[in-house]
């Protein structure tokens, strides 16, 4: 038997890809991509037309290094897609009007028109643009590294080198009003960063002139070569007040200072941002990290830099429900940045609170073409929930969260297994004896058995099956 999300992350996720180019009836590639990004409900209805020798030549068409997908099979293992509404996920964000709540961040993935513009015609919401600095950016090769996984060469982290914005400053206003003439629907948010008072200004001014939506101030970019810039701002909260301050003053549009995470309570430059007038808030940068793969030096040179990807997405969240549940902060509008992939991630950080979030890495990894998957998977776990409007499940996982004192630890939970899921493989026990509390015998028999005199309900043993054979029990008092 076919195990769906495994074959799926084989894919090479092609451009163009081969497999769907034999077919007449049918997009495989485009079915395989919706179960790669969280959508396998929704995916079968790109190939529900497919012959059985359409599949076939899809297959022969498939050009992976090692072995073609499994494309017959992982279509028969498609559950049946159930019809479900597209809700609008239309939402506000500092009394802009979003079409919905996906965002580029201020990156390498907009750093010219002709870029914004593709991302805007393939359904992106807007843009936080690479940030504009007065300064001249020379960058190093190279500049990117990343910490893979060897099954599928995705990228677990990423560490990024790069700085601001290369062109000229006249040239990324030309394009950020061009954009917003172009594509009046769309938002258009310039990312900033100074080094005095009197750039800061100008530079929000520039913005505004050009008929941005709004202006980022980037506190926060961690490898700036130059000091007092970037994170060396976010990590001072006078300095976050002051330039805060004195952009608001200077613009009518609304001012969001972005957050480093490279310190120990965000909320502290996130109060001060707050004290200086902040109209929102965006979080976080990158963090601060060293990697040491190959091809990484810079002309034998290795230095820290940005970290990013799947992997800073918990850290994200953290510094997210620290400032929604600081009272000072709690009731700004947040924008979510970081390890966002899928819709599923996304969620997550509105239900922090966050009113939209800014995605980077997994488009410098898959492209601008993962918006077809994060609108319609959201689409489709609002229509299953019911909802109508997005701003709905903005914060409502918060009731939730209670400090750690708070928590239950009078009840226990223990793991439930499937006998005809387990495949034997006797993981659970290896992880039980030497990380856990020797609760899960295995015999001859490869089946595991849990011991409940022994066992604590720490469930590490659902986490390693590769099978999803351990589920959860029925909640019960523990024994005195």
């Amino acid at each position: 038997m076919i195990h769906l999300h495994e074959e799926a992350a084989r894919c090479l996720l092609c451009a163009d890809a081969p497999c769907s180019k034999v077919c007449r009836n049918s997009d495989p590639a485009r079915a395989i991509r919706a179960v790669r990004f969280g959508n396998e409900a929704i995916a079968r209805q790109w190939v529900s037309e497919a012959t059985e020798a359409e599949l076939e030549a899809a297959e022969k068409a498939c050009i992976h290094y090692d072995r073609p997908i499994r494309i017959r099979e992982m279509v028969k293992a498609l559950p049946v897609a159930t019809a479900s509404g597209q809700p609008s996920l239309a939402i506000d964000f500092c009394g802009i009007r979003c079409e919905n709540p996906f965002f580029l961040a201020s990156s390498a993935v907009c750093t010219n028109y002709e870029m914004v513009a593709r991302a805007f015609e393939a359904g992106w919401a807007g843009v936080f643009y690479k940030t504009i600095c007065m300064q001249e950016i020379r960058e190093v090769s190279p500049r990117f590294d990343a910490v893979k996984n060897d099954a599928n060469n995705s990228f677990i982290g990423f560490r990024n080198m790069e700085q601001l914005s290369e062109n000229p400053v006249e040239m990324d206003f030309d394009i950020l009003r061009r954009l917003k003439q172009n594509y009046p629907t769309k938002v258009v948010i310039a990312s900033i960063m100074g080094q005095q008072e009197e750039d800061w200004i100008k530079l929000a001014k520039m913005a505004e002139e050009a008929g941005c939506d709004a202006v980022e101030l980037n506190f926060s970019c961690p490898q700036m070569r130059m000091t007092g810039m970037g994170s060396d701002v976010g990590q001072d909260s006078e300095l976050v007040t002051f330039f805060t301050a004195c952009v608001k003053r200077s613009v009518n549009i609304p001012v969001i200072p972005k957050m480093t995470p490279n310190i120990t309570h965000i909320s502290e430059p996130a109060m001060a941002a707050v004290l200086g007038g902040a109209d929102a808030i965006s979080a976080i940068n990158t963090i601060k990290s060293v990697t040491l793969g190959e091809g990484s030096e810079v002309n034998g040179c290795q230095t820290g830099s940005g970290y990013s990807g799947k992997a800073v997405k918990p850290i994200a969240l953290r510094h997210i429900l620290a400032m929604v549940k600081n009272p000072i902060i709690g009731h700004k509008e947040l924008s979510g940045v970081g390890g966002i992939e899928t819709w599923r991630d996304a969620l997550e950080f509105i239900q922090l609170g966050c009113r939209n979030v800014q995605v980077c890495t997994s488009v410098m990894q898959y492209g601008y073409r993962i918006i077809d998957d994060m609108i319609l998977g959201l689409q489709h776990y609002m229509a299953g929930r019911g909802i109508s409007n997005l701003a709905d499940l903005a914060g409502e996982l918060l009731p939730k969260f209670h400090l750690p004192h708070d928590l239950d630890r009078d009840t226990i939970v223990y793991p439930k297994i499937d006998r005809e899921t387990c495949i034997g493989c006797g993981r659970c026990y290896t992880s039980c004896s030497d990380g856990g509390h020797q609760a899960i015998s295995f015999g001859e028999d490869r089946q595991p058995r849990v011991n409940g005199a022994k066992c604590v309900g720490c469930l590490l043993c659902r986490l390693v099956c590769p099978s999803g054979a351990i589920s959860l029990a029925k909640r019960i008092q523990k024994k005195s």
